[in-house]
């Protein structure tokens, strides 16, 4: 095909390009137009940057939709489209939250809201498989990044296993302490995780509002001995996670032969 001189990027771009690669332009366009920005800012109207790019504005929006989904904008209601942190992709494994973080060279702190000794009720009892008015130990923590809140924490465990447990154990790694100085070796648990609006207490911690979806994750962790030493309920941002799951097939049982 040939192209006169005289015709500019743009005619070249529209008799080149076709739908799925103009989406892929204006995607372009805006990470790099994200990049250049600070979090929290406003990007400009669709209209304004549909004329700037020469560009639809049903394939702009799609190509925001999809940044929307990756967590790079985010839609105010009323006010625009801005500019996001990515999301951490939390992955369902028996790390703790200090190792996680750090892999993601995220500096993570802690900070402890509550500790006491109490007897376990029967719900309690019943998810750590010890009689009902045992002692048991439950702890509230508020987990940060770089500062930031981001997971209210709460753990129960058996008392026995960890008689001396106080608040200034509680600012490292849990999993780490109870290795290092408990000997317990964490080998398998069980997560449940749903969505959730935090109620007006853990909104507050967080330094978000109420109708902020966020997730809820239920944890029930074991030791090599097949004991459940922990049980957990935890609160997590879901404008700063993403759950990631790894899936595997099961192993099919052969048929008998006949």
């Amino acid at each position: 095909m040939r192209i006169d001189a005289d015709v500019g990027w743009q005619e070249v771009s529209a008799m080149l390009l076709d739908g799925s690669d103009r989406a892929a332009e204006a995607r372009a366009r805006l990470l790099h137009l994200i990049d250049s920005l600070p979090v929290g800012e406003r990007i400009p109207a669709e209209r304004e940057l549909a004329q700037r790019w020469s560009v639809a504005r049903m394939t702009l929006r799609k190509a925001i939709d999809g940044l929307v989904l990756d967590g790079l904008l985010e839609r105010r209601e009323r006010q625009g489209t801005y500019t996001s942190k990515p999301r951490v992709p939390r992955h369902l494994t028996i790390a703790s939250f200090t190792e996680e973080m750090t892999r993601r060279g995220v500096k993570a702190s802690s900070r402890t809201l509550d500790i006491r000794r109490m007897r376990a009720t029967t719900q309690v009892a019943r998810q750590l498989r010890v009689p009902e008015g045992d002692p048991v130990i439950r702890f509230i923590r508020l987990r940060s990044g770089d500062e930031e809140p981001l997971a209210v924490e709460t753990n129960i465990v058996p008392a026995r296993l960890f008689p001396d447990l106080g608040a200034e154990d509680l600012e490292g790694s849990w999993y780490a302490l109870m290795e290092e100085r408990y000997g317990i070796d964490i080998i398998s648990g069980t997560a449940q995780v749903e969505p959730a609006l935090p109620d007006a207490r853990t909104a507050e911690l967080l330094c978000i509002s109420v109708t902020q979806p966020c997730f809820r994750i239920r944890t029930l962790v074991r030791d090599r001995h097949g004991r459940v030493v922990e049980y957990g309920e935890s609160v997590y941002r879901g404008d700063y996670y993403t759950i990631t799951v790894e899936l595997k097939p099961t192993k099919r049982t052969p048929e008998p032969q006949r």
